[in-house]
């Protein structure tokens, strides 16, 4: 298992409350069994929020392959809840 960090900056002023639970939600609801993730992890920020993604893989590099192709399928419904992807 390898973790995989995905960096999400706020683009609201208020982020709205119980955010970190709500995008954890939504990257499940947009997981896909061969995109590997096990579990996941956020954590709030003064900027945003950290997601930590426990990926099911031997390496880095393909744990944050397998990551790029869900945090993207999110990408529309995170940016509903007023964050951002950070480029990486």
């Amino acid at each position: 298992m390898r973790v995989v960090l995905a960096s999400l900056t706020t683009t609201a002023e208020r982020p709205r409350a119980g955010t970190p639970a709500v995008v954890t939600d939504l990257l499940w609801a947009h997981a896909l069994p061969e995109d590997g993730l096990e579990h996941v992890k956020p954590r709030a920020t003064d900027l945003g929020i950290d997601l930590y993604l426990f990926v099911d893989a031997e390496d880095d590099a393909p744990a944050v392959a397998r990551m790029r192709p869900l945090l993207e399928r999110a990408r529309r419904s995170i940016a509903a809840q007023g964050y951002s992807l950070t480029a990486d």
